[in-house]
């Protein structure tokens, strides 16, 4: 039957589980003049390799001419597939070019995950608080999330043991940030993540490892994936690892070029490749040619470094601020990351807060927006990469005239 108009369209089951993201929403707030956001993950957009992008795009037009510029494989640019492989490769560990999909920013590798690995009232398990754009992606899907026990360094599995009579479900899918998560930006320890493995695979959990911000880290050494970790005890490949292992390029070189990947078992790569056909045919071609040769060219080598000194000095000064203006309250200490979570000690709701920074002339997104249990109502998220030190001090300080407001 014919619609008389618009009005009489009916929206499915799915698309009323969907809402707008809090995060995405606060990024539209980065335009406004003399705003100071600590809201959005952005990346500093002065330390994008702007000229060695140009000179990257100069090399692919003369080398590669109208072929980056065509359709491409869904699977991605085969080599710099292979390029993803060998870089998470060891001695005892080999990743191939089938174990390796790209895709449109790790956040389309999380959504095609849910997609070939989720039905509808399956149950994750995952970290309290987690990545929030992972919960709009996977709710929207049928998906139940349950909270897992965290402590200062994240998931605690004598913790999550004990708990376990507390679940009663049978969960499908773990979820976790071991490096610098957002929002907390806490770490995993090296003595933690065996064990962690040990207790997924005990349980038939398939581990979903989300390393956006593994390469910015700030200080101590960097760990082992849990996706190698749990190679080398099981097999020499991803394939009975157990873990999918989602990545980006999007925080160490820009987030304009939406190139992810997921690195998995060989038959969940197939299965990956006919969602993303679904969704998008492929990934950028020249995109993916611009990458591959900024990788080739030592892009990394030389910009990580760069990336980390100004990063830990903007992350520094946002823990001194934080400890002046904020002396009663609790920030966490990310070892990196772009992320401080700041819990007030009197358990005022930050959302009230908000509009009142709002009027001072800067942003914060509220916690309870991470929290899959109903708390985090005394928490904030503060993003540290976005804003200079001089905005990060001047930003404070208006944050605590607002706190001090009446």
């Amino acid at each position: 039957m014919m619609m008389n108009n618009l009005n009489d369209l009916t929206f499915s089951e799915r698309a009323a589980r969907m809402s707008r993201s809090a995060v995405r929403e606060f990024v539209k707030l980065t335009t406004r003049p003399g705003l100071i956001s600590f809201a959005g993950g952005l990346p500093a957009p002065e330390l994008f390799p702007v000229q060695e992008m140009e000179n990257a795009a100069t090399r692919v037009f003369s080398r590669i001419g109208a072929g980056s510029l065509q359709y491409g494989e869904t699977e991605g640019l085969p080599e710099l597939r292979d390029w993803l492989a060998r870089a998470f490769s060891t001695a005892s560990f080999e990743v191939r070019r089938e174990h390796v999909l790209i895709t449109n920013g790790a956040q389309q590798a999380l959504h095609l995950l849910g997609l070939v690995l989720l039905d509808e009232q399956d149950t994750v398990l995952a970290e309290n608080p987690t990545y929030l754009a992972l919960l709009s992606a996977w709710r929207t899907l049928g998906a139940q999330f349950r909270a897992v026990p965290c402590d200062a360094q994240g998931i605690c599995v004598e913790q999550l043991e004990s708990s376990r009579a507390r679940h009663d479900c049978h969960p499908k899918l773990l979820y976790v940030q071991p490096n610098f998560q957002n929002p907390q930006g806490t770490t995993l320890p090296a003595h933690r993540r065996p064990r962690l493995i040990e207790w997924a695979r005990a349980r038939k959990l398939f581990l979903i490892e989300d390393n956006a911000y593994g390469e910015l880290r700030y200080e101590g050494e960097a760990l082992p994936h849990l996706l190698q970790l749990a190679g080398s005890t099981t097999a020499a490949s991803p394939d009975h690892a157990g873990v999918a292992h989602v990545g980006t390029f999007s925080k160490v070189i820009a987030p304009g070029l939406r190139i992810g990947w997921v690195i998995g078992p060989a038959n969940l790569i197939d299965k990956l490749t006919q969602a993303k056909q679904a969704a998008d045919l492929h990934t950028s071609t020249l995109n993916q040619y611009l990458v591959l040769d900024l990788l080739q060219d030592g892009l990394l080598e030389r910009h990580l470094p760069v990336l980390r000194s100004a990063y830990r000095t903007r992350r520094n000064t946002m823990l001194s601020a934080l400890a002046r203006h904020f002396p009663k309250d609790l920030p966490t200490h990310p070892q990196g990351g772009l992320f401080v979570m700041l819990s007030f000690a009197d358990q005022r709701n930050t959302r009230n807060l908000l509009p009142h920074a709002l009027a001072r002339g800067v942003a914060f997104v509220p916690g309870d927006e991470f929290y899959l249990d109903g708390t985090g109502h005394n928490t904030m998220r503060l993003n540290f990469s976005n804003a200079s030190p001089e905005k990060i001090e001047e930003g404070l300080a208006k944050l605590e005239a607002a706190a001090r407001a009446p």
